[in-house]
């Protein structure tokens, strides 16, 4: 009997990630049980691919021998996707400079804090620009990369290209202004993230209009002779949404917001081994 390739597809922060920044043994032992059925594997994250692997390297997983069991990265909401290990770089997109003027003229109207990271490969790098209003998620992220940062002041030119223009947005973020951001900003992908930060801020990530993980999933299983209905994902945010809908069978985590375990099958939470409840209820 011939046996179809598939491709498993888990989120990072809040998935496959628990509370304390750590990977569980169950979730690793489960990635690797999947490699050795053939079936392919995948991270789908929000972060950047410098900041995805200083996460790795943090749990002493970044390559080598301790490498995680993963032949894929989509990074940074899938505006790139990697090999791994290896970090080889097969696919990306980004927000020509001609267009940037037109994200942050908005973003300066609605009077937004925002930074504006530099083209892959260097994402860590990036341009910003503060309202002075109480945004501590904002001021809390400018210090976690305060030697990448630069402030965008009159004068200044923005980057050649960019990965993506990203506002944050203190607390929840108003469904209106998210919805009016989208009709505004329609030749881009806006993509509404909860903060890995405070967990509770808005980020809202503007893209070149084919970036989201979808959209790199999609480019991935062409380049590997598979389709959506071979495609197994899980995740937790609402930068998953897409993916998990194109995806043959979507899960999210207990710790999910109510709005998405109202939609999609829920397994267990992050902190419980949620990515392995998830194959196991598949049944791959």
């Amino acid at each position: 009997m011939k046996m179809w390739k598939k491709l498993f597809i888990t989120d990072f922060d809040g998935t496959l990630l628990t509370d304390d920044k750590t990977i569980s043994y169950e979730d690793i032992q489960t990635l690797e049980i999947l490699r050795q059925k053939k079936i392919i594997t995948a991270i789908a994250t929000g972060r950047s691919f410098y900041s995805f692997d200083k996460a790795l390297k943090s749990i002493g997983m970044a390559g080598g021998a301790c490498c995680l069991p993963i032949d894929y990265v989509i990074f940074s909401t899938g505006a790139g996707i990697m090999e791994f290990p290896g970090g080889r770089v097969i696919h990306q997109k980004s927000v020509p400079s001609s267009k940037i003027p037109k994200v942050t003229d908005y973003l300066d109207h609605l009077k937004l804090d925002y930074m504006i990271h530099k083209a892959i490969p260097d994402t860590r790098h990036f341009l910003y620009k503060s309202f002075g209003k109480d945004n501590p998620d904002f001021y809390a992220r400018l210090a976690l990369y305060k030697e990448y940062a630069v402030p965008l002041v009159d004068g200044n030119c923005h980057y050649e290209k960019a990965t993506e223009v990203l506002a944050i947005i203190p607390g929840l973020v108003n469904s209106d202004l998210l919805k009016m951001m989208k009709k505004q900003l329609s030749g881009f992908s806006v993509i509404h993230a909860t903060s890995p930060i405070d967990h509770q801020s808005s980020w809202i990530e503007i893209f070149h209009r084919d970036v989201s993980k979808s959209h790199a999933a999609s480019w991935l299983v062409k380049r590997l002779g598979l389709g959506p209905k071979d495609v197994l994902a899980v995740g937790n945010d609402y930068n998953d949404q897409d993916l998990l809908a194109w995806s043959g069978k979507g899960f999210v985590v207990e710790n999910a917001p109510e709005s998405l375990k109202q939609i999609y099958k829920t397994v267990s939470s992050n902190n419980l081994c949620g990515v392995s409840d998830a194959v196991q209820k598949s049944g791959w």
